[in-house]
């Protein structure tokens, strides 16, 4: 057991390495793609307009809420928009290393850090994207809900898990999961399973209802049902929607990456005796293969849940009671930092976002002094810079 702890330290200060040398790579992002289209509305919604009757979007009331918090907080520069990611990254892996804490000091460090480095590999367009600002509300959910757990911290399970609701719908499917979770531990504690099933509910409802009441209050609440009940289910969620196999041949070693990141997670499920953190995290892989297959659209945002749960797992399958498990799910999380150093540095600065970037300073040097504060301008793209620049010039669609 020695060797193996020497063996994990090592991993641990390898993929420090990678995570030290990807965040100081990705220091100058910039806000690009669509985290200023959030910002957009965001400014928009501080300007008096009501989220979904005055603006058309497709996206959840929490991530307006996100962007606005930010945007106040921060402002709205560059320089903000990237603290603010790395600050979320630092967070979200510290809950997976609190998470994973009981097996071992090294496992907790590997999960928090593979999952940073995965994180700093994908590029400046996942900077702050939704589904990864998910994660730690699913993560946090999990580990609040792991016995042993009173009722007051099956309520917060339910506050976070609701909180990321607000931000990804699907989310909801993870909060009944949980609660599940409570109810069984309950049952085998010989306590109420009902009362922590309606526990984690009741918090769960919480964060969605308080996002009700800001859209009734904003005057957005009827437009806001139209719009998912009308566009959104009946008709966005079925556009453009590609199979995993092509989404996979997108990303940079996408099939690599991934094939390793199963191999880890089916060496996690390798046990001699099941416990309450292994298998709710092999279940949040579940649940992040369900989140990433039923929006079906192939962006690579869209796999954080399941990215998030199979570090976790990954860095889990270290603490196999089988040597060669162990010693198998080192070499493969070695190699997995390999590739994600290497696509982390591809990913820096790729030609397509440069290209946007440009193409906004040429349509904000185009309208400068040719539209003013008051004027509109009517925009015919969705994220290819028309919004971006608008919201450059604070200039209203």
């Amino acid at each position: 057991m020695k060797r193996t702890a020497y063996a994990e330290a090592a991993l641990a200060l390898a993929l420090a390495a990678v995570a030290i040398h990807l965040g100081w790579l990705s220091r100058g992002w910039p806000l690009i793609h669509d985290a200023p289209l959030m910002h957009y509305i965001a400014w928009l919604i501080g300007g008096g307009a009501a989220p979904y009757r005055d603006i058309f979007d497709m996206n959840a009331p929490g991530v307006y809420l996100a962007h606005l918090a930010v945007f106040r907080a921060l402002g709205a520069t560059d320089a903000a928009w990237r603290a603010f990611d790395l600050g979320w990254l630092a967070i979200t892996s510290l809950l997976l290393a609190l998470y994973a804490r009981p097996f071992g000091r090294g496992v907790a460090a590997i999960a928090a850090l593979l999952f940073a480095v995965y994180h700093l590999a994908g590029g400046v367009w996942l900077a702050g994207q939704r589904d990864f600002l998910l994660c730690a509300f699913l993560v946090a959910g999990a580990a609040l809900v792991t016995p042993p757990a009173g009722v007051g911290r099956l309520v917060l399970a339910g506050v976070a898990a609701g909180s990321g609701v607000t931000l990804k719908p699907p989310a909801v499917l993870f909060l009944l999961l949980i609660a599940g979770a409570a109810a069984l531990s309950a049952t085998r504690e010989r306590r109420s399973w009902r009362r922590a099933t309606l526990a984690v509910l009741a918090g769960g409802a919480l964060m969605p209802l308080a996002c009700v009441a800001w859209l009734a209050w904003t005057g957005g609440l009827v437009s806001f049902a139209t719009t998912f009940g009308e566009y959104v289910l009946p008709l966005y969620s079925r556009l453009a929607r590609v199979s995993p196999r092509t989404a996979l041949g997108w990303w940079p070693f996408g099939w690599q990456i991934w094939t390793l990141l199963a191999l880890l997670v089916a060496g996690a499920s390798t046990t001699r005796e099941w416990d309450a953190r292994r298998a709710l995290a092999l279940a949040g892989v579940g649940y992040g293969l369900v989140h990433f297959l039923a929006q079906g659209k192939g962006w690579e945002y869209q796999l954080y849940p399941l990215a998030a749960f199979a570090c976790l797992s990954a860095a889990l399958a270290l603490a196999s009671p089988f040597g060669a498990v162990r010693w198998g799910a080192m070499a493969a999380v070695a190699l997995l930092a390999l590739q994600l150093h290497v696509k982390g540095i591809q990913e820096t600065h790729p030609a397509w976002i440069a290209a946007e970037a440009l193409r906004v300073r040429r349509i904000v040097a185009d309208l400068e002094g040719r539209v003013g504060p008051r004027d509109t301008v009517q925009v015919l793209d969705t994220s290819a810079g028309g919004l971006h620049a608008l919201f450059v010039l604070r200039v209203r669609q």
